[in-house]
């Protein structure tokens, strides 16, 4: 069963086209990694499915029609983690982890003692408890995108959307973030799309990659057969080695000097 349809999706940004005729079934309980340049689309594409840009084409989720959706609906079925989200820094990290609650409080209610112990819940499981009462202007760039990350996940949509989720996080934390996202999956089902930079972090993680390029599609498939050093060197003008592990099937991309600069 399809947990997201995408039917021609296109954004354009005045007038100039930033992504173009992307479609895609995603199932329920699959993690896609989208790869690409800056600028390939990535991040428009995300963006078009939260609708937090205009966009053509049809996003449903679970055949309902996102367009046809209240916001309220909408996030309840979405959560989102942007790559530059705004953080106030005189708020508490469980105070920001609790508005991902938000979707599910009357326009003119409180938070439940149930929403408080997801945001509890949330905290500890990505092991910020000892943070949870200090300001988000106390934090480090790395503590503050994990509590980014917690809010989203307190929302406790079935898909979520992650723009560049690990890009401040050093590598220990970096695997915390993405085993948690492992971790939430196995256990409910999750849904997951994420925008990454780093090709061996999407290809160990993800199930399946979709390649963009200038907006378009240039590649999809397992990350063995989109992670090719032929298709990385015309796409991302480098210069690698792709190393596949034996044992598990892990792609590892690897830099290497050589390729010409124009």
């Amino acid at each position: 069963m399809s947990a997201l349809t995408l039917d021609a999706v296109e954004v354009a940004y005045g007038g100039r086209p930033a992504l173009t005729a992307f479609s895609d079934e995603i199932a329920s309980g699959e993690w896609v990694g989208l790869i690409g340049p800056n600028g390939a689309g990535k991040s428009s594409l995300l963006k078009a499915i939260v609708g937090l840009v205009p966009s053509a084409g049809r996003i449903a989720v679970a055949e309902q029609t996102l367009a046809d959706l209240e916001p309220r609906r909408r996030a309840q079925l979405i959560a989102y983690v942007p790559q530059e989200p705004l953080i106030p820094d005189d708020m508490s990290v469980f105070d920001y982890v609790l508005l991902g609650r938000t979707p599910y409080v009357g326009y003119f209610g409180a938070e439940s003692a149930h929403d408080r112990r997801v945001a509890a819940s949330v905290i500890d499981r990505l092991r910020l408890g000892e943070f949870a009462q200090r300001f988000l202007g106390s934090l480090s760039g790395g503590e503050r995108q994990r509590v980014v990350i917690a809010r989203a996940l307190a929302q406790e949509a079935p898909i979520l959307l992650l723009d560049e989720p690990t890009s401040a996080l050093d590598i220990g934390h970096q695997q915390q973030a993405l085993e948690l996202v492992t971790e939430l999956r196995e256990h409910s089902g999750l849904t997951v799309i994420s925008a990454m930079h780093d090709l061996t972090l999407a290809g160990i993680y993800t199930d399946r990659l979709v390649m963009l390029d200038a907006g378009r599609i240039v590649a999809a498939g397992r990350a063995a057969d989109v992670l090719t050093a032929e298709r990385l060197g015309e796409v991302f003008r480098v210069c690698v080695t792709v190393e596949v592990d034996p044992d598990d099937g892990a792609v590892v991309v690897v830099p290497r000097r050589g390729f010409p600069v124009t």
